[in-house]
């Protein structure tokens, strides 16, 4: 339980505590843990959405909402890793030149950029759901980006230099645990598009994929993993995997 309460604790608002002392071992439970938050995040954001809509919003509305909901609910801080890696990435230095820009705490042209297009992506991407009453689809996009944090965690991965967080998750998953996160994302991602169910499959896998070349990418380019990098890696993934699942209406 207290695996549970730290992936809470650092995934969302909510008021709850995790231990008080937190090393490797608690935080690798906790990043394993993190479909499970994924998983109540987008029920949540399915039943506001189904909400909003029966309640007169129009989809394009209740979709930019729903992801201004899930950002409130987590911080911003995945939108804000999201700007940092793609400002640090738009330098042409050295890695630590890359980590100076990604923590300087202003926001440059290359992350304004990402975030317009990435909300953009999720909000239309939500709106479609929505008129073709794919709610499962909602919440498996959502689930899917926790579920590559677990990815991004994989052994081997070393964290980037002077990162707290990176320094706490990087390298805890063993294949095992990621192994069954995928299995269970890409099974429970049958029935998403019920007019093809070899779809939700397919755009599982093309989005587990592209997470791992991101990560690969950015790693290599920050000198290793950051919890700039996983909000990244998070928000791209729900993007991803929610446009996909729009296609075979």
């Amino acid at each position: 339980m207290s695996g549970v309460r730290l992936a809470v604790s650092w995934l969302t608002v909510l008021p709850v505590r995790g231990p008080e002392h937190v090393d490797r071992s608690a935080a690798g439970r906790a990043i394993g843990l993190a479909p499970l938050v994924g998983v109540g995040l987008g029920m949540a954001a399915a039943g506001m959405l189904r909400l909003l809509v029966w309640g007169g919003a129009s989809a394009a509305v209740a979709g930019l909402v729903v992801v201004a909901g899930l950002a409130l609910v987590t911080r911003g801080m995945h939108l804000d890793g999201l700007a940092d890696t793609m400002d640090g990435l738009g330098s042409y230095g050295p890695p630590e030149r890359a980590r100076a820009i990604s923590k300087s705490g202003d926001t440059g042209p290359f992350g304004v950029a990402a975030i317009v297009f990435i909300v953009g992506l999720q909000a239309f991407s939500f709106a479609a759901l929505a008129q073709a009453e794919r709610w499962f689809a909602v919440l498996l996009a959502v689930a899917v980006g926790r579920v590559v944090v677990v990815l991004a965690c994989r052994r081997g991965l070393a964290a980037a230099p002077e990162t707290g967080f990176g320094a706490l998750v990087a390298g805890t998953q063993r294949p095992i645990t990621i192994a069954v996160w995928s299995v269970l994302a890409v099974a429970a991602s049958i029935p998403a598009v019920p007019e093809h169910r070899w779809l939700g499959p397919a755009v599982v896998l093309v989005a587990l994929g592209i997470s791992v070349l991101v990560v690969r990418h950015c790693t290599h380019r920050f000198g290793g993993l950051s919890g700039d990098i996983l909000g990244a890696t998070l928000e791209i993934s729900v993007a991803i995997t929610a446009a996909g699942l729009t296609l075979g209406g």
